[in-house]
């Protein structure tokens, strides 16, 4: 017979890894076990069941009490899958009340000031699953021990404020602390999903602000040659990761138009079909440009150097030697319009930027001088 220990680990490309929790399992772990506490039954550890299903026994940890509440915490554990909160302690303090279900938030839990997120602004940063994770945990408690009084609870994150300037918060508008997040309430080792539902809230948010349309990089190097480019305010860039066609297939449900701004490193997959840009999921690189090359008119002994190459800058000087860097980079703006056409069904507008670190400004797609444009009378 199973002991349920199984469900704590999980295989990610053939590796054994542990799964964690979240800050939302935390604060309602923490709310239960205050809540006993606040009732005359303190307990060492709270047993609770995640919306996974996975049940879950977790220490307590500082536990305080006064009269008629209690205060006390439970660890972030993010398992095999680190992250900025792992190992934080989310305190609950649970106070007894008349009646009713009161959460808010407290120091080191942010507060939200822009709309398009999970909660509404001037809300504490605590997402509505965890909310009502907290909220079945209380009422579990109320119903075992025959109690027909309500709680306030107020979750707080000592650390909160200084880990959220390592996170997206600052970027989302949430500020004073971090987000009291999870959906299913386990953190799954190496989740690309965790990152994709970041990227979606900050899209969200974008729009909710009142964008028509959203200026997407994959990371820091096209924020910085955002930066360049006049009237560009690159801080208003979304960051898409690997993501490219989990961006574009949001951005068709969110009807708002895209203008991709990436180094040629990144793109250039997207020229070949390739919407996650990881290596592991596809590294054609040099396959694309050197197809391309032979296209524009490349020698035999050109193609054969770019496939050797290592970096697409390096692929570049062996196109450059045979002035043929403006047609291969049309060649590839093309299909890159192509593609990016083709995944949204033409339901949106769609363009893109393509530079290089060494060479700079390689080209846009046709309609990317006109969206940059619409960016540009947004920033201002």
């Amino acid at each position: 017979m199973s002991d349920g220990k199984e469900d704590l680990y999980v295989f990610v490309n053939n590796k054994r890894l542990r799964r964690g929790h979240t800050t939302g399992t935390c604060a309602a772990a923490a709310s239960k076990a205050a809540a006993l506490i606040a009732l005359g039954k303190p307990s060492g550890s709270v047993t609770i069941t995640t919306p996974k299903g996975i049940t879950l026994e977790l220490p307590v940890e500082d536990p305080s009490s006064s009269d008629g509440a209690a205060r006390c915490a439970v660890r972030k554990d993010g398992g095999d899958d680190i992250d900025a909160t792992h190992g934080t302690l989310v305190y609950s303090d649970v106070e007894l009340i008349q009646s009713g279900i009161e959460i808010d938030g407290g120091k080191g839990v942010g507060r939200v000031t822009r709309k398009g997120l999970d909660q509404p602004p001037g809300n504490a940063a605590i997402n509505h699953v965890p909310r009502s994770m907290i909220k079945e945990a209380l009422e579990d408690v109320a119903a075992s021990l025959g109690y027909t009084g309500g709680f306030r609870v107020t979750i707080s994150v000592p650390e909160g404020e200084e880990i959220a300037q390592k996170t997206f918060n600052p970027r989302l508008g949430i500020e004073g602390g971090i987000s009291i997040l999870g959906t299913s309430g386990i953190v799954e080792p190496m989740s690309e999903t965790a990152l994709v539902d970041t990227i979606r809230t900050e899209m969200r948010m974008r729009v909710a602000n009142g964008d028509k349309v959203l200026l997407v990089v994959p990371g820091n190097y096209g924020k910085d040659f955002s930066d360049g480019i006049e009237g560009i305010d690159a801080d208003l860039a979304v960051k898409c990761s690997n993501f490219v066609g989990e961006m574009l297939d949001y951005a068709v449900e969110l009807k708002v138009d895209v203008v991709l701004v990436s180094n040629l490193g990144k793109i250039v997959k997207v020229a070949g079909g390739i919407m996650n840009t990881h290596s592991r999921n596809a590294d054609a690189r040099m396959e694309i440009l050197a197809g391309n090359a032979a296209v524009a008119g490349a020698s035999l002994e050109c193609v054969k150097t770019i496939m050797g190459c290592i970096s697409t800058d390096d692929a570049l000087d062996a196109i450059a030697a045979e002035n043929l860097v403006p047609e291969v980079s049309r060649l590839l703006l093309d299909k890159i319009e192509f593609h990016m056409n083709h995944r949204t069904g033409g339901q949106i507008r769609t363009s893109a930027v393509m530079f290089s670190s060494v060479y700079g400004m390689l080209g846009k797609t046709s309609l990317a001088d006109g969206m940059l444009d619409e960016v540009r009378g947004r920033s201002q």
